[in-house]
C-alpha cells in the first residue's frame, strides 16, 4: 500500500518542526452490504474506501491530518499539515529506520470479495422463509448481510512497521409478530472476524426461527415487575453490561481524566471474588479480534479483574507512553479519518463453578434476562440503565411467564460486588459496535449465566 522508503520520508517531514512522535495509519477497505425487506432485495451496495491518517505529537499537543490521496505527494502534504498543528520547539528530529513487525497470521478460506452476490442474497432468502414459516403471527421480516476486507499499514517514528489484513462478515435478522396485545419484535445476529466460510458454522434459518420465536413469545408477555430483586442473566447476553458498566471505566483515558470510579484502585477488591474480567483481542474469530490494534501493536489477553481484584487498565500508545509502560493493544480507531483512542476488543467474564440450572432453582423470586438490549452508563459514577429485550419471571425457582420490555437500573461496581452465583456455561454474545466520542468499532462480549443478588428492575406492573 505504502512503500517503507516513502513512509520514512513522510515521517521525516512530519517530525520536521520538532515533533516527538509521528505515525502513519493507512487502510484500503472493500465492503459489501445487502438489505432484504418483505421478501425482496431492497439494496445492494459495494464500495472501496482508501486513505491515510498522519498523527504528530509534540508535548501535550497532537496534530492530525487525513487524506484519500496516498501518493507520496499527498502524504507529504498531510504530514506538513499535521506537523504544523502540533508545532512546538525547534526543527530537526531524525527518524529511526523502519523495522517490520510480524503480526499473527489470520487465514481466510473464502474472501467475501470473491463470493458472488447471489450467494449472499441466498442467505437472506433462507432466513426470510424460515421466519415466515414460524407462525401466522409473523407479519414482517427484514434481514441484512455485510462484509468488509481491509488491508492496514501502520508506521511510526519508534521504528514500527506493521501490516495486517482484516476480514469480517455479518448477518442480522429482525422479525415482527402481531397479536391481540400489539406488535412485538425479535432479533438475532451473527458476526465473525473471518471470511465467507464462517457461514458454514451457522444455520441462518435457525437464527431466523429463534428471532421469530422471540417475537411470538413476547406477544403473551405480562408487565415486568418493578423494584429491587435477584436477577439471573443468561450466558452470552450479559457481556454487554460488563462492557458498558465496567469496561469503559477501565480504559486508561477515562482513568487519566479522573472520569472513572476505578481510578487509583489497582490491587483493591472491586468485585465479587467469583469474577475475573478479561479483554482479549486474540480470541479466535470473535467480532472484536485483531492481529494488531490500530496503532500497529499486537493485541493481547489483558486480565483486568482477577478473583475480584482490579489488576490493570487498558492502554493505547499515548497513555502507555505517559506512564512509561507498554501499550496493551487497545488503541483503536473507526477509520483512517479518526485518531486512535483506548477501546475494548472482546471483553468477557470467565466461567464460574455453578450449574446454570442450580442458579435458577435457588432463586425463589426474581427475573431471568434472556437478552439485554442497549444501555447507557456514566463512567464517573458507574450508574447504568439497560433495556431487557427478552425476560421472564422466576417464581419458586422456575422460569415462568415472559415479561414485557423493561429496564435494569444499577451501578457497575455494585453489580460486580453483588454477583453471588456464576455459571460454568460461558458463551460469547452477538457482535456489537461500541460507540465512544463519535467513533464506532467492532467489539465482542460474553459471560456465563450469573445471578446478581439485588438489582433494580424498572417495570410497569402495579
Amino acid at each position: 500500500m505504502i512503500e517503507s522508503d516513502v513512509a520514512e520520508r513522510v515521517l521525516t517531514t512530519a517530525m520536521g518542526t520538532g515533533g516527538e512522535f509521528a505515525e502513519i495509519y493507512a487502510e484500503d477497505k472493500h465492503s459489501t452490504s445487502v438489505g432484504f425487506d418483505d421478501g425482496r432485495v431492497e439494496q445492494v451496495t459495494s464500495g472501496r474506501d482508501r486513505g491515510a491518517g498522519i498523527r504528530v505529537i509534540s508535548g501535550d499537543t497532537t496534530g492530525f491530518a487525513h487524506t484519500a490521496d496516498i501518493t507520496e505527494a499527498g502524504l507529504l502534504r498531510a504530514a506538513e499539515v499535521a506537523a504544523a498543528a502540533a508545532q512546538r520547539g525547534g526543527p530537526g528530529t531524525a527518524v529511526t529506520s523502519l523495522t517490520a513487525t510480524v503480526a499473527r497470521t489470520r487465514t481466510i478460506e473464502r474472501n467475501p470479495d470473491e463470493v458472488a452476490k447471489r450467494h449472499k442474497v441466498d442467505l437472506l432468502v433462507a432466513a426470510d422463509e424460515a421466519a415466515r414459516a414460524s407462525g401466522r403471527q409473523v407479519v414482517q421480516v427484514s434481514a441484512g448481510y455485510g462484509d468488509s476486507h481491509k488491508q492496514v499499514m501502520v508506521a511510526n517514528t519508534d521504528g514500527l512497521w506493521s501490516t495486517d489484513t482484516q476480514t469480517r462478515v455479518l448477518f442480522r435478522i429482525n422479525v415482527v409478530a402481531d397479536g391481540d396485545t400489539g406488535m412485538q419484535t425479535g432479533y438475532e445476529s451473527f458476526g465473525r472476524t473471518a471470511g465467507f466460510e464462517a457461514f458454514e458454522s451457522v444455520d441462518v434459518a435457525d437464527l431466523a426461527r429463534r428471532a421469530a420465536a422471540r417475537a411470538i413469545t413476547k406477544l403473551g408477555a405480562r408487565p415486568a415487575p418493578s423494584g429491587s430483586m435477584p436477577v439471573v442473566i443468561r450466558q452470552g447476553t450479559g457481556g454487554v453490561l460488563f462492557h458498558e458498566a465496567c469496561g469503559h471505566g477501565l480504559e486508561a483515558d477515562h482513568i487519566a481524566k479522573g472520569a472513572s470510579v476505578y481510578r487509583g484502585k489497582v490491587g483493591e477488591l472491586v468485585a465479587s471474588p467469583l469474577v475475573t474480567l478479561v479483554d482479549d483481542g486474540t480470541m479466535g474469530d470473535e467480532w472484536g479480534t485483531l492481529s494488531i490494534d490500530d496503532e500497529g501493536h499486537p493485541t493481547q489477553r489483558n486480565v483486568l479483574i482477577e478473583d475480584g481484584v482490579l489488576t490493570d487498565y487498558m492502554y493505547d500508545y499515548l497513555r502507555a507512553r505517559n506512564e512509561q509502560r507498554r501499550p496493551s493493544g487497545n488503541g483503536r480507531r473507526q477509520s483512517y479519518r479518526h485518531l486512535p483512542m483506548v477501546r475494548m476488543t472482546n471483553t468477557f467474564v470467565l466461567d464460574g463453578h455453578d450449574d446454570p440450572d442450580d442458579i435458577i432453582s435457588s432463586t425463589e423470586q426474581g427475573v431471568y434476562v434472556s437478552m439485554l438490549g442497549g444501555g447507557s452508563v456514566n463512567t464517573a459514577s458507574g450508574d447504568f440503565v439497560f433495556g431487557m429485550t427478552e425476560a421472564y419471571l422466576i417464581e419458586n425457582g422456575s422460569v415462568t411467564e415472559p415479561l414485557r420490555e423493561g429496564n435494569l437500573i444499577g451501578n457497575g461496581p455494585q453489580v460486580l460486588r453483588d454477583i453471588d452465583m456464576l455459571g460454568n456455561d460461558f458463551a460469547m454474545g452477538s457482535p456489537g459496535t461500541c460507540g465512544k466520542d463519535g467513533q464506532g468499532v467492532p467489539v465482542g462480549t460474553g459471560q456465563p449465566t450469573l445471578r446478581v443478588k439485588s438489582l433494580t428492575v424498572g417495570g410497569t406492573a402495579a
